[in-house]
């Protein structure tokens, strides 16, 4: 395991319900002091309420200065220029978060004598290389960024190849995320996500269910996590007209249009819960879904929701998807809404304690501290400067 080092993790809002990011670094930060550097520069913002909410949200952290969380993590949020892509204000920018993380640094170390290692999930930071004699720089690609809405992808994708070329360590989480830059480095990893065992385990040992669902009737079909331009909202429109006698619960933020399920008596659409209250809502669930819109965002994906449904013993259904393919029988493929509809009604009839125990065990040997662990192996015994492979 990686230890007495000071990690620099280059990501998104701390805050956030949590990913593999704050799983990894939670886990890395009982031996080592973590900085994690909330960044905001791979999407430019729009003027809808969503990116002003999240703009504002982001400009109160920013002066509220570093903050721990833990005794060994620490939570800082540079200031930048907001909505600058003039070339001179884009480098002022960059200047300027470089000097604020080696403040942060400072603070941590002030010795300056402890090894620095930078990880980044973000793919446009390679001009943080070498600008704290870090012994390794880690890419932890979890997507496909050049294909989200409202990125600049030819830029995006300039951005990563520099970063790889970079970088001592490249981590890809789904399979097509290997294919896509094994070509690009010597070094490349796919380690898949982790699942918090114990957690979500609890849904099979009587945890206390959430009362905002307790009065429901009939099978209950859930989802949690973010509700954006990758879900398909008509999807789940559609099937839910065709179970009137099923309740759909999606939980999570939601950045996209809602309009087509705000209507429907059997949608209840709870928004953000406490990562805390999810084992308590699965232990409701009689199946959960993962109704991601097929395009060509899809094969890259590789949603952590998916082992946390497993490891609370629920039946899932989803919509194609290559890393949901990897677990066979156990995650029902359906790709229209006919076929959501029947594979449904079919994961409420496999939910007794039985099916469900058996269906946790699956992933029992894929926890995040089991994932650490790989990582820690990778990262250790890279060399430094691996040449491209290009």
């Amino acid at each position: 395991m990686i230890k007495d080092r000071i990690i620099l993790c280059i990501a998104s809002s701390w805050e956030q319900t949590p990913t593999s990011k704050h799983h990894v670094m939670k886990l890395l930060a009982r031996d080592n002091d973590v900085i994690w550097v909330s960044y905001h520069g791979t999407r430019r913002p729009t003027i809808s309420m969503v990116d002003i909410k999240q703009g504002m949200a982001t400009l109160k952290r920013v002066l509220g200065g570093s903050r721990q969380v833990d005794d060994r993590l620490t939570h800082v949020t540079p200031f930048v220029l907001p909505g600058m892509w003039y070339a001179p204000f884009v480098a002022m920018n960059k200047q300027m978060v470089v000097r604020q993380i080696r403040r942060v640094l400072k603070r941590v170390d002030p010795s300056g004598a402890r090894p620095v290692q930078l990880w980044t999930f973000a793919p446009d930071v390679d001009f943080l290389s070498g600008q704290f004699n870090e012994e390794k720089l880690v890419y932890y690609c979890v997507d496909e960024y050049a294909l989200f809405d409202g990125m600049n992808g030819r830029a995006i994708r300039d951005a990563e190849r520099r970063l790889i070329a970079k970088s001592d360590v490249v981590v890809t989480t789904s399979q097509a995320l290997y294919a896509s830059k094994r070509p690009l480095h010597q070094n490349v990893h796919l380690v898949r996500h982790g699942v918090d065992v114990q957690h979500f385990g609890a849904a099979l040992n009587g945890v206390a269910r959430p009362d905002d669902i307790g009065q429901l009737s009939g099978p209950i079909i859930g989802f949690f996590g973010l509700l954006h331009h990758w879900i398909d909202v008509e999807l789940i429109a559609a099937v839910a007209k065709r179970m009137p006698d099923s309740q759909f619960v999606l939980i999570g933020d939601s950045y996209v249009d809602l309009i087509p399920l705000r209507d429907l008596q059997n949608v209840h659409l709870l928004g953000r819960r406490p990562y805390a209250s999810l084992p308590g809502y699965c232990a409701r669930f009689d199946a959960a879904i993962l109704p991601f819109k097929c395009n060509e965002m899809t094969p890259y994906i590789n949603p952590i929701k998916l082992r946390e449904y497993l490891a609370a013993g629920l039946p899932v259904v989803s919509t194609p998807m290559a890393e949901a393919e990897v677990f066979g029988d156990n995650v029902v493929i359906a790709d229209n809404p006919d076929r959501f509809t029947e594979a449904c009604r079919r994961a409420v009839t496999r939910s007794n304690g039985d099916q469900r125990i058996a269906r946790a065990a699956i992933v029992a040997d894929q926890s995040w501290e089991h994932t650490v662990e790989r990582l820690s192996d990778a990262v250790t015994s890279a060399p430094a400067e691996i040449p491209i492979g290009v």
